[in-house]
């Protein structure tokens, strides 16, 4: 049975719960809120619980490195047309053979500053840090049961030296994880009488911890995936309304623009991993780094080529909020449990956010964006009558 999209009233909602229900024994019932006492480390002053609705998308056809399937992504979002524009860009992708995903690397950095009284002191530093990265190694993991550190980069500015230390996080989003470890690094620091040595901070701000930088763009912070997909003219004509040689002629426009404005080359990335983080227990601040990509289009023997670079998705199956009943619901949609799963969903949110891509390019394209919106975005019911019609 193919899954019920579309509709606004409660029996279609019921439908939708009942087909997922039935495809994954998964119980989509909120039979209960999560207690006061259940939200020890996520919040705090907590006064009252606001509504917010879950949608899916898909399905998602991938073949990655880690994720290989099918799948129906969880969104939680209010932005009108955002979760029928994904699932527009699934049905394309899906109908040419998926899409493919590569996990390049997991890395995640913490970048304490140390100062010293001048710049003659900075060499002897340096040295004495490669001369005792084991010892400085095993002070960070005493910390962590899951973190290892990778290694330690060493970046200079005036008298002071950023020691960008990276750390392997496991399943972890590591954030947490990677402070802790770098402190207990620090602390053994201080403890050794550095010559020059005047104080020390742990992060520079550096590392573009919840920050847009040109840093996780080149070397990234968490994890780096790529997705590709080739989609035929005859389907990107069916369902998208345009050809396959204008969606590159016309996303070089848009690339001109994000030159001109200093924005990485993507229309919205962000849309997707503000909704996919909200259902799965991530930190949506980390949207404000992971929001960098490069998206590309190419014209090749008649079909579509599409690829996505994302080298920065700070994201994790375990810890903060994934513990929670909701979230670790929609984890369980995902298969993303045990090991590897936060490489698993770290390549399902780069392979669903390439589909909204294509979706909205596709839109610009065929100048149907205003109306699509006008259509999903706006609570006017003459609008929507015929919603069923466009999916």
């Amino acid at each position: 049975m193919k899954f019920p999209a579309g509709g606004y009233a409660q029996e279609d909602v019921e439908k939708r719960k009942k087909w997922l229900e039935e495809k994954y024994s998964i119980d989509f019932d909120n039979k209960n809120l999560p207690s006061p006492e259940d939200y020890r480390g996520l919040t705090e002053n907590q006064v009252n619980h606001i509504s917010l609705p879950m949608s899916v998308a898909g399905p998602l056809c991938i073949d990655g490195t880690y994720a290989k399937g099918e799948f129906y992504v969880p969104l939680c979002t209010l932005e009108g047309t955002l979760t029928y524009s994904m699932m527009r860009g699934l049905k394309v992708t899906s109908h040419s053979g998926g899409i493919k995903t590569y996990h390049v690397k997991q890395e995640l950095s913490r970048s304490p500053m140390f100062i010293f009284k001048d710049i003659q002191y900075i060499h002897f530093f340096v040295q004495w840090v490669k001369q005792n990265y084991q010892k400085l190694k095993e002070a960070a993991e005493s910390t962590t049961r899951h973190g290892k550190l990778i290694r330690i980069d060493n970046y200079f500015v005036q008298n002071r030296v950023i020691l960008d230390c990276i750390y392997d996080t496991g399943e972890a989003a590591g954030q947490n994880m990677v402070t802790f470890a770098t402190q207990a690094m620090i602390n053994y620091i201080r403890s050794q009488s550095i010559p020059g040595l005047v104080n020390c901070l742990i992060e520079a701000n550096f590392n573009g911890d919840k920050n847009s930088s040109h840093k996780n763009l080149m070397l990234g912070r968490g994890h780096t995936v790529i997705a590709s997909a080739v989609i035929s003219n005859k389907v990107l004509k069916r369902f998208l309304r345009v050809g396959a040689e204008y969606l590159p002629k016309d996303f070089i426009n848009a690339y001109l623009g994000s030159v001109m404005a200093g924005t990485s080359p993507n229309l919205h990335i962000a849309n997707a991993l503000a909704a996919i983080y909200l259902a799965t227990g991530q930190d949506v601040a980390c949207v404000a780094e992971n929001s960098l990509g490069i998206v590309s289009y190419e014209h090749q023997e008649g079909d579509l080529y599409v690829s996505l670079t994302m080298p920065s998705i700070t994201v994790g199956t375990v810890g903060g909020a994934c513990r929670l009943p909701g979230q670790k619901r929609n984890l369980q949609l995902l298969g993303c449990e045990g090991e590897n799963s936060s490489k698993k969903l770290a390549e399902i949110i780069c392979a669903s956010t390439l589909a909204l891509e294509i979706s909205l390019t596709g839109a610009i394209s065929s100048h149907e964006f205003a109306n699509a919106h006008l259509k999903f975005g706006r609570l006017n019911k003459m609008e929507l009558v015929r919603e069923k019609d466009t999916l």
